[in-house]
C-alpha cells in the first residue's frame, strides 16, 4: 500500500523549532512595486521609481529626472522601512493606464518633434541601428538622441577626433564582439582608456548583432557555428535554410518585439550608453 503523504500544515506561531518561523533563514520577502512607488537601492542610496526591471539590474528614475542603473540583488531595496527583493513592476490597472515602450521604459507623454542633441550613439552597421531603433526608438526620440552607423570601427580614433566630443556633445559607441584579445578590443583601447570623459565605449560578446537576438525569439534552439573564413551571415542563413542574408535579416528583425527578445549583454550595453548620453547633470 502506498504511503499517504502528510497534509501540509501552517506553521505554529511561536514554534522556534519550525524553520518556517525563521525569518532570517527564509530571507527577505519578495515583492513587486507599482510604477509610481518610490524605492531606495540600499547599496547605493539611490532613490526613485522603477523605470525598468530585469532579474539582474534595475533602472531607477531619480527625483531630478535622471536615470541610474543599479544591481538587483536579494534584499537590495527598501520602501517605507521594509527591506525586500524586487521581483518586478506590477501592472495593476489604474484610472490612467501606464504605457511602456518596447525597451520597458515608462512612455513619456507625446511632446512633438524635438531638436536633436549634439550627442550621438554610434553603432557599427545598419542592422545594429535598426535593431536599436526597434526596441529603443521611443526612448531615443524622447531624449532626442540620434543613432549613426559607422560602417566599422577600423578608424574609430580618427572618427572620434573629427566628432570632437565635449560635455554637451557626448559620444557612446556600441561595438560588436568586444572581448579581451580580439581586434575590436585593440581598436577601442584608446577610447576605453578614459582619455576623454565624454566618450563611452560599450559592447557585447557576439560576432554579430544578429546573435544578440535570443534564439527562441526566431524559432531556433541555438545560433549555428560558422567556421572562420566563411561569411558569417551567409553561413547562418545556409545552415538555417533562411535564403539570403537579406531574407534572414527580415526574419530576425520581425521577431523582435521588446527588450525581452534580446540577450541581456546587449540590453545592458545600450542602457549604459543611453545613461551616459542622457544624464547630463
Amino acid at each position: 500500500m502506498a504511503r499517504r503523504s502528510r497534509p501540509e500544515s501552517a506553521p505554529v506561531p511561536g514554534d522556534v523549532l519550525d524553520p518556517r518561523n525563521d525569518v532570517i533563514a527564509a530571507g527577505p520577502p519578495q515583492r513587486s512595486v507599482t510604477p509610481t512607488d518610490e524605492v531606495v537601492h540600499r547599496a547605493t542610496g539611490a532613490r526613485g521609481t522603477v523605470e525598468k526591471w530585469h532579474r539582474d539590474w534595475v533602472v531607477l528614475r531619480l527625483r531630478g529626472g535622471s536615470t541610474r542603473r543599479v544591481n538587483n540583488l536579494a534584499g537590495g531595496f527598501s520602501m517605507h522601512g521594509e527591506t525586500f527583493s524586487l521581483t518586478g513592476v506590477s501592472r495593476t490597472p489604474t484610472s490612467t493606464a501606464v504605457r511602456r515602450t518596447a525597451s520597458g521604459s515608462i512612455a513619456a507623454p507625446d511632446s512633438g518633434a524635438k531638436v536633436a542633441r549634439a550627442s550621438r550613439l554610434w553603432v557599427e552597421g545598419d542592422h545594429d541601428a535598426r535593431l536599436i531603433e526597434r526596441v529603443w526608438g521611443d526612448d531615443l526620440r524622447d531624449a532626442a538622441i540620434v543613432v549613426e552607423p559607422l560602417g566599422g570601427i577600423d578608424d574609430l580614433d580618427a572618427a572620434v577626433a573629427r566628432f570632437g566630443p565635449g560635455p554637451q556633445a557626448r559620444l557612446a559607441v556600441l561595438v560588436d564582439h568586444l572581448v579581451p584579445g580580439t581586434k575590436e578590443w585593440r581598436l577601442t583601447e584608446n577610447q576605453r582608456s578614459g582619455a576623454s570623459p565624454d566618450v563611452t565605449v560599450v559592447g557585447h560578446p557576439f560576432v554579430d548583432v544578429w546573435q544578440c537576438v535570443r534564439p527562441g525569439a526566431v524559432g531556433i534552439t541555438s545560433w549555428p557555428e560558422v567556421p572562420k573564413g566563411e561569411d558569417w551571415k551567409t553561413g547562418i542563413c545556409r545552415r538555417l535554410g533562411w535564403g539570403t542574408p537579406q531574407d534572414g535579416w527580415r526574419r530576425i528583425l520581425a521577431s523582435v518585439d521588446s527588450f525581452s527578445d534580446l540577450d541581456p549583454t546587449l540590453v545592458g550595453a545600450v542602457e549604459s550608453a543611453l545613461d551616459a548620453l542622457i544624464d547630463l547633470t
